[in-house]
This record gives C-alpha cells, sequence and structure tokens, in this order.
C-alpha cells in the first residue's frame, strides 16, 4: 500500500513538469489546441489521483509515509535527501492545490484565446503547479526550499509574463525581490536547523526538540536567546515574505500586472499560502517559541486590519481583491499566532475556492470590457453578464464570511480563537480581526456595486457589444463556487472538533495553547453555528459592512466625496498605502543607489583610480623629476656625492 502511495505521489508531482516540458519546447510544433489538451490533461490526471491519495491518507487512515528516494548529497554525517512526506496535512493541500489549478488552467484557453504568448504561459502555470507540489510533498527543509524558490521564480516570470509593459517588468522584479528578503531569513534558518539538529528531515528535526529546547545562541558577548526563537522567527521572516505580512507585503499588489488566470492561482491557493502551510507544517518547532507566536499574532492582525482599509480606496477591480488576499492571509497568520493551525489551513482551504472564484469572476468582467480593470468604467453589467455576478456575488459573500456561505465558518472560527486564546498579542489580534469583519464586507460590495449595480458607465465600450464570457470561462466559475457554497459546513466538523481530525497528527499543539479545543465544547453542528450567527457581534459587523457600502455607493454616493473631503488626511494615508512603497523608495531604492555611488566615488574612483592606479603612476613622474634635478652632469657634484656618502656610511660604522 505504501509503495503505492509512493508511487502515485510521484506520477501526481510529475505530471505538471511533464505537461510544462512539452507545451514550453514543443508547443509551437504541437499547437495551440494540442498543448492546453496536453496540459490539462495532465492536471486533470494529477487531480483525480490526489483524491485518491487524500481517501487513503485521511479517509482511510493509513499511517503517514516518509520516504526517501534517494541521496542527493553527503557532507561527513549530513545527508541531504530527495524524500516526499505523505500525510493528512500534504493530503489536504495537495488536493486544493490541484483542484484550483484545474480550473485556472481550463480557465486560461478563453482568457487567453488571443495572446500570442499561449503555448508559453501554459507552460509557466504548469511549471508553477510542479514547484508547488514539491513545496508541500517535501520532507525535509532541504527539499521544501527548492519547491519555494521554484514558486518564486516562476511568479516572476508569469507577474512579467505581458513584458513589453514597463508596470509588468516593474512589478516581477518588486515580487522578486521582496521575495529573496523573506528567502534569505528561510534559509538563515535551514542553516541553523542544520547546526543545530544535525539534519533537515522534518521527523527528526521534531523529534529532537526536546534537547534543544535549552539551546541558546549568543547574538552579542552579551546578549543569548533561545536557539528555537531565533531559529522560528527566522522562519517566519520567511513566511512573511510569500504569504505577504506587513512590512513584505508590498510585492503582492503588483502581480496584478500579469494575466487574471495566474493572479488567481497564485492568490488563491498556491504561493501565498506557502509561508502559512510551512509554519503549520513546523508547529512542534513554534509552540516551544511562544514569542515568536505573539510577534505572528502582532503582525497578522496589523495585516488583517489595515491591508483590508487598502482596499476600500481602490477602483482596479483586480487590485481590491488583491488587497483582500493579504487580509485573509492576516487572518491565517493570526490563527497561526494563537496556535490554531487547524483553522489557519481550514481558513486556507475555504479562502482557495472563494478567492479564486472572485479573481476568475473579475476575470470574465475583464473580458467583457476588452481589459478594462477600471471600476469607475463598469457598472450595469449583472444583466449583461448573470453567470459571472452570480458567482462574483457568491464569492463576495463568502469572502464577507456571511453564513451559510464557507468563509463564515473559517472566520468566525479564527475571531473565537483570538478572543480566547492567552497568548500575547492575541487581544490586539482580536480587535484586528473582528473589525476587520467589517472592513471586508465594505470594499468587496463596494466593488460588487460599482462593477454590477449603479449607473451604466461603459461609454467607451458602445461600439463593442458587452456579453456573457464563453463557458470556458465561466465552467470554473461555477464549479468553483459550489465548494465557495458548502466546503465550509463539511468540512468545519472534521477539520477542527472531530475526535480523529482531517489533519490528525500532522499537527502538534501544547495543551495550553489548545484553543481549538476550548472552541470544540461550544460547537454543537455547522447548522447550528450558523443559525446562531445572529447573537455574535461578528455577523453585525459584517451586515453593517454592507449595509455601508449600500449606501454610500447605491443610495447617497455624495457621502462618500463628503467623506473623502472631510477625512482628506486618511484619505491620503490610505492611497500612498500608509508609506510602504514611499518608504521603500526613499529609503531601500534611493538608498542604496546612494550607497551604491558613494562606494563608486570613494572606493573605485578617489581609491583604486586616484590612489592605487594613477597615484602609482604620479609617484614615479615624481620621482622622475626629483631623480632627473639630480643628474647634473657636473663632475664636483658627483665627487661630493660620493664623499658625503662615503662619510655617512664611516660614522654609521664608528657608532656601530
Amino acid at each position: 500500500m505504501n509503495q503505492n502511495l509512493l508511487t502515485i505521489a510521484s506520477i501526481i508531482t510529475m505530471l505538471p513538469l511533464a505537461g510544462s516540458l512539452l507545451a514550453g519546447l514543443l508547443g509551437q510544433v504541437l499547437g495551440r489546441t494540442l498543448t492546453h489538451r496536453i496540459a490539462i490533461a495532465c492536471v486533470g490526471i494529477a487531480f483525480f489521483m490526489s483524491i485518491y491519495l487524500f481517501n487513503a491518507l485521511v479517509i482511510q487512515g493509513v499511517p503517514a509515509i516518509d520516504h526517501v528516494f534517494y541521496t542527493w548529497a553527503t557532507a561527513n554525517t549530513f545527508h541531504f535527501d530527495i524524500g516526499f512526506l505523505l500525510d493528512r496535512l500534504s493530503a489536504t493541500m495537495i488536493m486544493v492545490v490541484l483542484f484550483v489549478s484545474l480550473m485556472v488552467h481550463i480557465y486560461t484557453i478563453g482568457y487567453m484565446a488571443d495572446d500570442s504568448g499561449y503555448q508559453r504561459f501554459f507552460s509557466y502555470v504548469s511549471l508553477f503547479t510542479f514547484s508547488m507540489l514539491v513545496l508541500v510533498f517535501a520532507d525535509n527543509f532541504l527539499l521544501i526550499f527548492f519547491g519555494w524558490e521554484g514558486v518564486g521564480l516562476v511568479s516572476y516570470l508569469l507577474i512579467g509574463f505581458w513584458f513589453e509593459r514597463e508596470s509588468a517588468v516593474v512589478g516581477s522584479l518588486k515580487a522578486f525581490i521582496v521575495n529573496r528578503v523573506g528567502d534569505l531569513g528561510f534559509l538563515l534558518a535551514i542553516g541553523a536547523i542544520l547546526f543545530y539538529f544535525n539534519t533537515l528531515n522534518y521527523h527528526a528535526v521534531f523529534q529532537q526538540v526536546d534537547h534543544v529546547i535549552g539551546s541558546t545562541i549568543a547574538l552579542t558577548p552579551y546578549m543569548t536567546i533561545p536557539a528555537l526563537t531565533l531559529i522560528t522567527a527566522l522562519l517566519f521572516i520567511g513566511a512573511m515574505g510569500k504569504s505577504a505580512q506587513v512590512p513584505l507585503h508590498v510585492w503582492l499588489p503588483e502581480s496584478m500586472e500579469g494575466p487574471t488566470p495566474i493572479s488567481a492561482l497564485i492568490h488563491a491557493a498556491t504561493m501565498v499560502t506557502a509561508g502559512i502551510y510551512m509554519v503549520a507544517r513546523c508547529s512542534p518547532l513554534f509552540e516551544y517559541a511562544p514569542a515568536v507566536l505573539s510577534a505572528i499574532c502582532l503582525i497578522g492582525g496589523t495585516t488583517a486590519f489595515f491591508m483590508g482599509l487598502l482596499a476600500v480606496v481602490q477602483f482596479d477591480i483586480k487590485r481590491v481583491i488583491a488587497y483582500s488576499t493579504i487580509s485573509q492571509l492576516g487572518y491565517m497568520a493570526v490563527a497561526l499566532g494563537v496556535s490554531a493551525y487547524d483553522a489557519a489551513i481550514f481558513h486556507l482551504v475555504t479562502h482557495a475556492f472563494f478567492k479564486a472564484l472572485l479573481f476568475l469572476a473579475a476575470g470574465s468582467v475583464i473580458i467583457a470590457l476588452h481589459h478594462e480593470q477600471d471600476m469607475r468604467k463598469m457598472g450595469a453589467l449583472a444583466k449583461r453578464l448573470p453567470i459571472t455576478y452570480l458567482t462574483f456575488l457568491i464569492g463576495t459573500l463568502a469572502l464577507s464570511a456571511i453564513p451559510p456561505f464557507s468563509g463564515f465558518y473559517s472566520k468566525d472560527i479564527i475571531i473565537d480563537a483570538a478572543r480566547m486564546s492567552t497568548i500575547p498579542c492575541a487581544h490586539y489580534a482580536y480587535y484586528c480581526v473582528l473589525f476587520g469583519a467589517f472592513v471586508t464586507p465594505l470594499y468587496m460590495f463596494r466593488a460588487l456595486f460599482l462593477t454590477f449595480h449603479m449607473n451604466d458607465r461603459t461609454e467607451h465600450h458602445r461600439h463593442h457589444v458587452i456579453h456573457e464570457s464563453p463557458w470556458v470561462v465561466l465552467i470554473p466559475l461555477i464549479l468553483l463556487a459550489v465548494p465557495s457554497i458548502v466546503i465550509g459546513q463539511w468540512m468545519i466538523g472534521p477539520m477542527l472538533f472531530a475526535k480523529q481530525t482531517i489533519l490528525g497528527e500532522s499537527i502538534f499543539v501544547l495543551p495550553e495553547h489548545h484553543v481549538i479545543a476550548q472552541l470544540g465544547e461550544e460547537f454543537h453542528g455547522a447548522a447550528y453555528m450558523a443559525l446562531e450567527a445572529g447573537k455574535t457581534l461578528n455577523l453585525w459587523l459584517a451586515l453593517s459592512g454592507i449595509v455601508m457600502a449600500w449606501l454610500f455607493i447605491v443610495m447617497l454616493p455624495r457621502w462618500s466625496v463628503v467623506l473623502k473631503k472631510r477625512f482628506a488626511m486618511v484619505y491620503w494615508i490610505l492611497l500612498n498605502k500608509f508609506g510602504f512603497d514611499a518608504f521603500n523608495q526613499r529609503v531601500f531604492i534611493a538608498g542604496t543607489k546612494e550607497a551604491g555611488e558613494l562606494c563608486y566615488k570613494v572606493g573605485d574612483v578617489a581609491a583604486i583610480d586616484g590612489v592605487v592606479v594613477n597615484g602609482s603612476s604620479r609617484s614615479v613622474k615624481v620621482l622622475a623629476h626629483v631623480m632627473r634635478h639630480m643628474q647634473t652632469g657636473y663632475l664636483y657634484h658627483y665627487a661630493l656625492a660620493m664623499v658625503l656618502g662615503l662619510l655617512f656610511f664611516v660614522l654609521w660604522f664608528v657608532r656601530g
């Protein structure tokens, strides 16, 4: 049985890679139709095989499998292995990743139909899927870093896919560079793990945690910190880069420069959730670093609330959803910080479906309006794009945590977990995610009303017929809408409160941190939770956000103008994204340029050219000039020099 599952996992991983290579190397020979059929078939077969894997590991309860395929390298006693870990967590993640990837592959046929880089795009998307599969299946920190860097590299290629646009080039570089900042922390963490544990294998590391708890690292001769604190802090820095936590969030809105299908893939279940998955996977380490858990609460809460505020002032429909993604990643980080790892993965799963749905529905609008993304040039599209409107509404309700849609269950659990947690900074995180429950429906229903309701502002498209997207675009929307409605109800019990949860032993939580167990005492089923939602502040805040959006956008749009003028400073701060981009531009980018120019002027021009190169030639010239005056041609000058020299040696000899 184990060997069969390992074979299936290997095939699942290699199928997207095969599709990528065929599309990339033979795409022009195969043609468009055959290229997308091969790529979709590879991902589709992998998805159905992942269902079998999920059934075996989660439903039938086959024990976790940790298998090394081969040793890549050895150094003294260190072994760097290529191996897979098949357990409940990896099986759940793989199935979600492949389902969303399959929907994106199908959707791409319609969205990229007129693009000259059709085959290249399929190659990149399949390669992106392969990298994510390696990341999830990895059984050690070296292999996860390979997948980690793989998704980072391919995201650079996809964000900059339309490389003729300067904005796409800048966005891809920004994403690549900011991710490298986080990756440096991850790489340092891997080095520290190798130093303290003498292995990079997950299970071997987790089994030795008790022996490392008392170890410390000297940062200075007078300051030491626990080794686990430093290791987990560095790991979370890596997660901050990939999962766009403040202040390393600035790359994510720029990823909107890529085609919409890849926006859905990056933002839904793949790249941005890699950091959340990694922290959940390393829960046996994080549980013994309470200071880091507290920092995660602080950063996650800040990200959830303040990045949601930025979506309120955006007019690009994709950027609204992008800032929403950052905010929801903050919710997941808060769940990690309060040790509710199961809840973080639960929200990751529900979010994957409704966020992919929202991005693809937004892409359907963009197709209908011939690649227009400004919501101020939309309006009254509900009747002309009925299926797109309905699916966008479902995604909006799910994201806004309105029962019984999927986001209601996962977000409410995170809010309640933050409320009950005793970890420092959990109360701050609680208020952030609580008020985020008001902000989320405010910006999402604002986008819904501006796009599909209000007055028709599509005058510049009057020479085009605005109609519903083709079925190859709509089918993925419908298939994603179904789990966006029901997956929360189906999974909340088995995921969080069953005697044997879906994630099972893949997650480790200390008894004093186990807020999910406390919440389980109050859980009486998904239906009861939905019916009792009216007694919670969460729902009333969400409904207030919807009403506020309706008032300021539909009923009394002049009020929004008055508010902008009355709170001009706040509006200016939000438009400037709290100054993060300006700070980075002036401090890091301008500072790096000035430091480089200083090094050039002082080191290269003054020191090397001025002193070493030109200085040596000037020294020879000066010496030659002095020596020239000594060569007078008069015999008595030379005789005097000989006498003086002889006198000098005689005195030196007598003195000695």
